[in-house]
């Protein structure tokens, strides 16, 4: 699917749905300007989503959203001082809640996904995916794994740092189809795609999205995923390749510090659904290969503990 007819479906669907509401959307009316506090950099992929936000929050709410950048500690320091705020709906954080939820599993942090706030809804998800060099003798999946399996410890391969969403997922993929690789860890995205186009690894374990306009440098042979990208459709998933996987991937959420009440709360995740059915998020995410991704604090919350219990094993072998 490309971006015209991905946008164009989107303004299909969501026609209309932005004057639905709540009653619980009806009785919170902030009046003064929301801080969403993203805990990284201006300019990375979890910000684009803020940015996002932000730039589409005054048709779904009476009252601008400020982002306001906290990066520090592996997103630790924004989400710190975010669960430290006033419970009141001035102060939210958006963040990239798989990177969360294993920082905060690897390390011994003061704030957690799950026990530290309120998680009001989702606007989208990071996928990780494998890749290899365009020239790569492995041109599925299965060839990958066959090789591993007859060589164990003959390939190397890339990801975002050790204990990352990508490291995970990937070293979960590894391990569940008895797979013995050495890992190689570098400093982000960009430098993962690199050592994995310059032939450094012999695959990689990277977003989906970072692959986009570099099709001829490296190829994505699958989706750590149930279900295909909204615009690499052509990539399929390791559960329709019907190899074993294991569900880590990064929802992006917005959370409320804990006490927040439930009419904030529930307002919240009203104004962030009607945000993201507008088309012009879809457009803005869709700029970034990205897609609005929408669910609700519960759905959110559902996933964010069933990624907890799938990434324990992993996370405790990396502890050792």
């Amino acid at each position: 699917m490309d971006r015209r007819q991905f946008l164009m479906m989107g303004g299909l669907v969501t026609a209309g749905v932005a004057l639905s509401g709540t009653t619980a959307f009806a009785e919170w009316r902030p009046r003064r300007p929301i801080n969403l506090i993203v805990p990284y950099k201006a300019g990375g992929g979890t910000d684009s989503f803020g940015r996002a936000v932000a730039a589409v929050a005054e048709k779904a709410l009476p009252v601008p959203v400020v982002i306001v950048n906290k990066p520090g500690s592996s997103g630790i320091t924004g989400a710190t001082e975010a669960s430290r705020s006033r419970p009141d709906g001035s102060t939210m954080m958006l963040t990239s809640t798989g990177s969360f939820l294993l920082t905060s599993m690897l390390r011994d942090t003061d704030v957690t996904p799950l026990d530290s706030f309120r998680i009001v809804a989702q606007v989208g998800k990071l996928t990780t995916s494998l890749v290899v060099p365009a020239n790569s003798p492995f041109q599925t999946v299965a060839d990958l794994v066959d090789h591993a399996t007859a060589n164990p410890g003959s390939l190397r391969w890339a990801h975002t740092g050790r204990g990352g969403f990508h490291h995970v997922a990937g070293q979960g993929f590894l391990d569940s189809n008895g797979l013995e690789t050495v890992d190689v860890p570098f400093k982000g995205g960009s430098a993962t795609r690199a050592a994995v186009i310059g032939g450094q690894v012999d695959f990689g374990f990277m977003g989906i999205q970072q692959t986009a306009g570099f099709e001829k440098e490296m190829r994505a042979l699958a989706l750590n995923d149930d279900k295909r990208d909204a615009f690499k459709t052509e990539v399929p998933t390791f559960e329709e390749l019907g190899f074993q996987w294991v569900p880590v991937t990064s929802p992006i959420v917005v959370f409320a510090p804990k006490d927040t009440p439930d009419d904030v709360v529930e307002g919240m995740q009203e104004a962030v659904r009607r945000m993201t059915e507008l088309p012009e998020f879809a457009e803005a995410m869709a700029q970034r290969g990205n897609a609005p991704a929408f669910k609700t604090g519960a759905d959110a919350e559902a996933l964010i503990r069933d990624m907890k219990t799938s990434a324990e094993p992993i996370i405790a072998a990396l502890k050792q």
